[in-house]
């Protein structure tokens, strides 16, 4: 298969490097990377994409061959979204998209999917191991409680967070990245089931991590104790890998309450789920737009607890 066409896109006061699959007059598919990766970690999901759908991945501002502007100012969601919406107008200014977002690629999706900056803009979103940050913040609050059934759960999933109090740490982070990241590729192969052959991770990794902690301190704690009310009638996918280290399913909990149109597909996985099953998570991305594209919309999924 050839290589994607390669191509940049000016954005909120900086350059994007977008990639770019398949036919111009296809469905268009966005997929947005989180951290610490850049676009490549959705080339094998892309290239299985590609004879459906036009397919764009890009890398985030501070990531891979995209800037990386200073300051937290920089990296607030509204500068997320912003670049987003560049995007959108470079590869899609008359059609919908379906997005697709990991990690923290879908956490400040979620702020596009739910505002209306880009209302009218997004034909579907799936989400993957990446909540919206006002969700949570709710979530903590209703159930984050003594007595609560799903307080183990919560608790739980706060011990396995503790990397977000460690990255607004001074420095740390920094030299921790620059004196390990040279083990992050044997870590993915050994303990998250993704194949040698990847092409992943970037050279640019170290600089991507260190730049990328900006996302965590511009943004987890003013949205998490000040979360807004965040609803949408994007129809919603979420995939919810079940042997994630980083985002239990109990973030997915409640979900329901903030939008109509919402699908839980668990899987087998772990956190890097795009690179370990591409396959499938290519099939359950275009099932989903599939069906949206053919205006089938499933019922609602107002399952608790899902998983």
């Amino acid at each position: 298969m050839t290589g994607p066409a390669a191509r940049r896109i000016a954005a909120d006061g900086v350059e994007l490097a977008a990639y770019q699959w398949g036919a111009s007059t296809a469905p268009p598919v966005v997929l947005v990377h989180g951290y610490p990766d850049t676009s490549a970690v959705w080339r094998p999901v892309a290239e299985r994409l590609a004879d459906r759908f036009h397919v764009t991945a890009f890398d985030v501002r501070g990531a891979g061959a995209s800037h990386r502007p200073r300051g937290l100012r920089a990296y607030r969601m509204s500068r997320l979204e912003a670049d987003l919406e560049a995007v959108l107008d470079a590869v899609s200014p008359d059609r919908p998209v379906h997005l697709v977002g990991h990690d923290w690629g879908s956490i400040h999706s979620w702020e596009s999917v739910t505002g209306t900056r880009l209302a009218g803009r997004i034909a579907s979103f799936t989400s993957i191991s990446g909540p919206c940050l006002d969700h949570v913040g709710h979530l903590i609050r209703a159930r984050l409680r003594p007595r609560h059934p799903d307080l183990p759960k919560m608790l739980r999933q706060a011990a396995r967070s503790w990397y977000i109090a460690y990255f607004h740490l001074p420095l740390l982070p920094a030299l921790t990245w620059r004196a390990l990241g040279h083990r992050w590729r044997a870590f993915l192969t050994g303990s998250q089931g993704v194949p040698g052959h990847t092409p992943y991770p970037a050279p640019t990794l170290a600089r991507d991590a260190v730049s990328g902690t900006a996302l965590y301190r511009a943004n987890m704690l003013p949205r998490l104790l000040r979360p807004r009310d965040r609803s949408t009638t994007v129809p919603i996918q979420l995939i919810i890998p079940t042997r994630d280290f980083c985002v239990t399913p109990v973030l997915s909990y409640g979900v329901e309450h903030w939008t109509g149109q919402i699908q839980r597909r668990p899987i087998d996985a772990g956190h890097w789920v795009q690179l370990s099953h591409p396959e499938e998570i290519a099939s359950r991305i275009a099932e989903f737009a599939n069906r949206i594209e053919d205006g089938s919309r499933r019922s609602p999924d107002h399952t608790a607890h899902p998983i």
